[in-house]
């Protein structure tokens, strides 16, 4: 099939051409800048420049590529400093290509007569905060998030509901980490691990949610062709609490224990969404993406994943 990719130079989207261009479809990839586009001819792409917060330039774009499926990975995490006092301020352009960009794409497929959308939404903290410690598609999102995440979930919450009301499938895709990510070689987290400047916060009992960027691109490789319309958690088989994951990690990089750090002491320097994001989260289910996307994560979990894809 032809199959565009909007954001096809960010984390996933670089890994998502070679495999689909492996299985036999024809690449269109977008980027920003005109720069990038030489990585996807490499690949085995069609590179074209496209800006997702400009209606015609979208539209131009899909109309002129003539798609079977849109794979939106239109964000800008890679640009995103981890600051958790200013959540919102952090994610407004990923906010901004989550809910214009998206409807952008979406009338540009209904126009050129796409049969297949497919975009990239998020698993873990927009989780209900209440109840047992790992969700499903079928539990609802968080119904009173914290003030500096407001804008974010409702974003994460527009990309999903469009999507699906399009009769396209939503990837909620994990922690992501590895080569490239905050969780990876030279990534702030990483550093901030190993330079002892991320604390465990109360009791560490936030559940985390983690998946190797390999594993969603995979799993996105498999959407476009299976499963039904609908929402997907793409995660490892390990939800984990940060009193859990956040000293192995140390472990594996060979730096010192984390610090604790009481959540009172905390809550001034990371605010409540980060004091949230270490005590309060729950964690993800994948058994749905295993059973109707026949899917299987390479690391089955982060464990493994910290140890060996890093990079």
């Amino acid at each position: 099939m032809r199959v565009f990719i909007a954001g096809a130079t960010g984390a996933v989207g670089s890994r998502l051409v070679p495999l689909l261009v492996a299985a036999g479809h024809e690449v269109v990839g977008t980027s920003r800048s005109a720069e990038r586009l030489g990585a996807l001819e490499r690949a085995g792409a069609t590179g074209v420049v496209m800006d997702g917060l400009d209606a015609a330039s979208v539209r131009s774009a899909v109309l002129e590529a003539g798609p079977d499926v849109i794979v939106h990975q239109l964000t800008a995490l890679g640009s995103i400093a981890p600051d958790m006092k200013h959540f919102d301020a952090g994610f407004a352009m990923t906010n901004a290509l989550r809910t214009r960009g998206t409807d952008h794409l979406l009338a540009a497929a209904a126009e050129a007569g796409v049969g297949r959308f497919i975009a990239q939404s998020f698993a873990g903290w927009p989780n209900e905060r209440t109840g047992g410690p790992v969700k499903t598609e079928e539990d609802s999102l968080d119904p009173s998030p914290v003030s500096a995440s407001r804008e974010t979930l409702a974003a994460i919450r527009h990309v999903e509901q469009a999507t699906t009301d399009a009769a396209g499938l939503a990837l909620r895709y994990g922690g992501l980490y590895g080569p490239g990510n905050a969780i990876g070689r030279g990534g702030q987290i990483l550093e901030m691990v190993r330079a002892r400047k991320l604390p465990i916060v109360g009791g560490g009992s936030g559940v985390w949610s983690f998946c190797h960027v390999e594993d969603a691109a995979s799993a996105t490789a498999l959407a476009v062709t299976t499963g039904a319309p609908g929402v997907y958690n793409i995660v490892d088989d390990d939800p984990a609490p940060v009193s859990e994951w956040l000293p192995e990690l140390a472990r594996i990089v060979g730096a010192k224990p984390p610090m604790r750090v009481p959540a009172w002491l905390a809550k001034p320097l990371i605010g409540e969404h980060g004091v949230s994001l270490m005590t309060k989260v729950r964690g993800s289910s994948n058994a749905k993406a295993k059973r109707e996307l026949g899917w299987q994560p390479r690391f089955a979990s982060w464990r493994e994943g910290f140890r060996t894809g890093l990079g």
